[in-house]
């Protein structure tokens, strides 16, 4: 009698385990759009480390911070720079998929071509006008910006291309 008890709770323990055990788990994380539901921590903090590091932000950029919890709530949607951040998303798996043939340009991991950083290079807002850079003397200048037969760079004649003064 004491061996048949042992045994069936020992069966009953055994399913308990097995259904709990067995039980597909919730998501980890809430309100996914763009990210596969399935996302581990690891690959979660890796994309998150890309967006922080490519626009030079902190998680309080595009994650709204709860006060009553006194913690980040990553699944709110209450600041707007996280749609804006799933859109460019968007964006840039369509340019890798149109322009460089990258056909799983939304899957964790994929070899991309055009990423936040393309754009942002470590900025929250990228520029949009190219980087003025310093004008030295023209090539073939000497140390004093003159050329060799001591003219001015001004008056250097055009260099290949159209002589303007044949038409």
């Amino acid at each position: 009698m004491k061996r048949t008890l042992v045994i069936i709770l020992g069966f009953i323990a055994f399913v308990s385990m097995s259904f709990m055990f067995g039980k597909e788990t919730p998501p980890r994380y809430k309100n996914l759009k763009i990210l596969p539901k399935d996302i581990n921590k690891q690959q979660m903090d890796s994309v998150m480390r890309h967006f922080s590091g490519s626009l030079g932000v902190k998680c309080g950029f595009c994650h709204a911070y709860n006060q009553e919890q006194k913690s980040m709530d990553f699944a709110s949607d209450v600041k707007k720079e996280k749609n804006i951040a799933r859109d460019m998303w968007r964006m840039s798996a369509k340019l890798n998929k149109k322009y460089f043939d990258v056909k799983n340009s939304k899957e964790l991991g994929a070899k991309l071509e055009v990423t936040c950083f393309s754009c942002h290079h470590g900025a929250k807002n990228p520029e949009t006008r190219a980087p003025m850079r310093k004008m030295g003397p023209p090539p073939g200048a000497g140390p004093q910006g003159l050329r060799p037969d001591g003219q001015a760079p001004s008056q250097m004649p055009p260099q290949g291309g159209v002589d303007s003064t044949k038409h």
